[in-house]
């Protein structure tokens, strides 16, 4: 929210007091407690009243420091509440002086300013500072009287001020300062310009498609090119201004008495990814089988057995590999979702149908959501056991939007968690392997919770219990490793319930990019895979959309073809379009080798699978500001094609960089445009790398060393390039290193009983190996 009126003024009707004086610090082994005053005191009468906070700094581990501002402490304990990965027992150096008190955990270290000679904190890597706090910082703001009057008179509907009406609206707020340059990136899946300075960012999830400033997984936390990241530790609604309401800072808001943040620290933007997911969850790991093709019936389409058959069919025939279907919401009767009963008009054998689409080597995806329909076979058991959210006279919350008298399932209560889970495990038992947890976004505010929390701050947290409750019995039915939800809606820690995608889209080029933008601040935030509804889902792309939509959605985590009125199979646009599905699928096939071992990589570290030119290249500064390519794992960009004429423009950083598509070697450290045929794309291999391409047929899940050839692009004189190889359980089992000594490379791989080869790109060098060393002259 914006507070300030210019430099110097704040808006009228709020009072605004800032932290002024640190005026008594006390420490123990890991924490400093400061009470700090709003005006400098004097003497003891000025003791006698006036707004104060009590601030306390924490070290949680290495680099991550929690800092807890409260003004009143006897506020209602009934938020729902992160969960967090809080370590017990780390001890950071303390360090207590006349003039500042300073607390190091790692490399990161946090400095508060003692006495009246004025607020200051600051933040530091290896004495290098990247942010802090000074005049004007830490805030406690109480919107008087006469504003409250004011303001009940209209009624507004933000839920922002939906509080007690007898009482005065109270908000904390800190702010940070950017240095000049200084870009922000994150907050969840925003659609808006990817470079956040000069926005104003509200963390609350809504069905607002990708073509607005809302968006299905708002995530309160952000990252910057200084190489820190902060996490504001609230469900409820935060309102960060980015560079907006004062140009140096971002300002962060939460309503109420009290404001917890963690500050994130890092060599670089991926170990802050590392820390922020060792607090809030590492991405699980899905099957290798979901990194393939994804075909769904499409949304409000006719469909039927028939219809998916001919469509499975449609594929093989002109030899598209296809590893998963994706049945949506129609495979229940209309007015009955959700029940978890198929519409046996249309499909009249679920089981012998999922049966025979399983003997195929597919996958099988089915929609569901949290909302109940009053038609649906479960609504009156769960009005009789109280298993949905609550109006405050004690009746039912309904309503008809989405589907007619419809009810939103508590998952504060246990039994409605197990009730509601007990439906996906039953579609378990029927053989489908993957569930599409649609929704979670449109949660009223003005209900009333079986554990009595707090229905405004739920409204993001909501999510987080409807998607795990799903995850949860996947993973427990299949085990680790194999559970993939399909999921719109997020907050944070969702990245560990994987895969998510992006919403409703329009079938246009501007869609796309909208579509990338908010993959990258969604990866920024904690999101370790992505995915998307190629083609776009509202209306039909013309062909050439459609077929630059393949190519981006087959060089992403995960690829869905998905639409709303039309059906999204290729022939249905023209038959280059096969031609291209089938080059791109086949691409993508051919890299699991390499992609399968990034997976393992961000399920193991956080770091996410696809990810901004940024995170990889900080220190480049045309780096910072991009946002229509990406990094898909360490070594490959990627940049799709926008435009109808086919041209790419991107730009590489410094080296030779090698397209893995046409096998041209490019020039980094500047701009490129490049007019791309249908079956090219730019994915180019960055300097000192190694892709590995495997023996693909048609099956994501294969042996990703036996046959792979791994080509080793544009190695420089005394560097040494890497390739780790998984097989389908996540088991290394190769790992290859490749080092050049002038016109020399040295190869050496564990022993393995697989046979392989590795290639120079660019010339026609290639060796056979079954591990062991060997030596290619060039």
């Amino acid at each position: 929210m914006k507070f300030s009126d210019g430099l110097w003024l704040n808006q009228k009707g709020y009072e605004v007091f800032y932290a002024e004086h640190a005026y008594a610090v006390t420490t123990t082994e890991n924490f400093i407690r400061v009470f700090a005053t709003s005006n400098k005191i004097w003497n003891r009468a000025m003791t006698l009243g006036g707004v104060c906070f009590e601030i306390i700094y924490t070290a949680v581990a290495p680099d991550v420091i929690r800092v807890q501002i409260c003004h009143h402490k006897g506020t209602l304990k009934n938020k729902p509440q992160f969960e967090l990965n809080l370590p017990d027992g780390y001890i950071p150096e303390i360090h207590e002086d006349v003039e500042t008190v300073s607390m190091t955990a790692g490399n990161t270290t946090v400095t508060i300013r003692k006495g009246t000679n004025g607020w200051d904190v600051c933040y530091t890597r290896d004495g290098k500072r990247l942010t802090g706090g000074g005049w004007r910082s830490t805030t406690y703001v109480q919107e008087n009287k006469f504003h409250r009057d004011a303001r009940l008179a209209v009624q507004t509907d933000d839920q922002f001020f939906n509080f007690p009406q007898d009482k005065c609206n109270t908000y904390v707020r800190e702010q940070l300062t950017l240095d000049v340059g200084e870009c922000v990136y994150g907050f969840g899946e925003k659609f808006t310009p990817f470079l956040k300075n000069g926005q104003t960012v509200e963390t609350w999830n809504a069905d607002g498609g990708t073509c607005s400033d809302q968006s299905y997984k708002c995530i309160p936390f952000y990252i910057t090119s200084n190489q820190y990241g902060v996490l504001v530790n609230s469900s409820d609604k935060v309102s960060f201004e980015v560079a907006s309401d004062t140009i140096n800072k971002v300002s962060f808001t939460v309503p109420g008495e009290e404001l917890d943040y963690f500050f994130i620290g890092g060599e670089n933007l991926e170990e802050v990814m590392i820390h922020y997911t060792d607090l809030t969850g590492k991405p699980a790991l899905p099957s290798a089988k979901t990194f393939g093709l994804w075909l769904s019936t499409s949304f409000t389409t006719d469909y039927s057995e028939e219809t998916v058959t001919s469509f499975i069919d449609g594929m093989a025939e002109r030899d598209i590999p296809l590893q998963m279907f994706h049945f949506d919401c129609f495979w229940m009767k209309g007015y009955h979702w959700t029940d978890f009963q198929w519409d046996l008009e249309q499909f009249p054998d679920p089981p012998a149908m999922i049966a025979r689409l399983k003997e195929r080597g597919l996958g099988i995806c089915c929609w569901i959501n949290p909302y109940i329909s009053q038609e649906s076979a479960l609504f009156d058991e769960g009005v009789e056991k109280g298993y949905f959210l609550k109006n405050p006279d004690g009746s039912v919350f309904q309503t008809d939007l989405w589907q007619p008298g419809l009810a939103i399932v508590d998952f504060t209560n246990p039994e409605a968690a197990k009730w509601f889970a007990a439906g996906v495990q039953s579609l378990c038992e029927m053989g489908v392997t993957a569930i599409k947890t649609d929704f979670g976004e449109r949660i009223p505010t003005d209900v009333v919770y079986y554990n009595g929390a707090d229905p405004i701050a739920m409204h993001n947290y909501y999510t987080y219990l409807y998607n795990k409750t799903v995850f949860d019995v996947l993973e427990e039915y299949y085990g680790k490793g194999q559970a993939c939800l399909f999921a719109r809606s997020a907050t944070v820690g969702g990245q560990k319930f994987p895969v998510h995608w992006g919403g409703d889209c329009s079938a246009e080029y501007t869609s796309m990019a909208e579509t990338l933008r908010g993959g990258l601040s969604l990866c920024s935030s904690g999101f370790g895979y992505f995915s998307h509804d190629i083609g776009g889902f509202e209306a039909t792309a013309s062909p050439d959309v459609y077929k630059r939509w393949c190519a981006f959605g087959l060089l992403s985590s995960h690829s869905r073809l998905h639409g709303s009125t039309s059906y999204r199979v290729p022939w249905n646009f023209d038959e280059e379009s096969c031609d291209v599905l089938r080059f791109f699928t086949k691409l993508k096939g051919r890299l699991m080798p390499y992609l399968f071992s990034q997976a393992v990589k961000t399920s193991n570290t956080g770091v996410p699978m696809m990810r901004p030119m940024v995170m990889e290249y900080t220190n480049d500064i045309a780096c910072r500001y991009l946002d229509q390519q990406y990094m898909l794992g360490d070594n490959l960009l990627c940049a799709p094609v926008f435009r109808a004429d086919g041209v790419a423009n991107f730009y590489l950083p410094e080296g030779k960089w090698y397209d893995i598509i046409t096998g041209e070697t490019m020039e980094g450290g500047k701009y490129h445009s490049k007019k791309c045929s249908f079956m090219e794309m730019p994915v180019l291999a960055k300097p000192n790398s190694i892709i590995g391409f495997g023996n693909f047929q048609n099956q994501f899940e294969y042996d990703y060393l036996d046959g792979t050839d791994f080509l080793i692009c544009n190695l420089e004189d005394g560097k040494t390039a890497y390739a780790k190889v998984y097989d389908v359980n996540a088991n290394e089992v190769m790992t290859l290193t490749a080092k050049r000594d002038g016109n020399k490379i040295t190869v050496r791989a564990t022993e393995t009983d697989r046979i392989f080869t590795v290639s120079v790109a660019g010339t026609n060098q290639k060796i056979t190996l079954q591990g062991g060393n060997a030596e290619i002259i060039l």
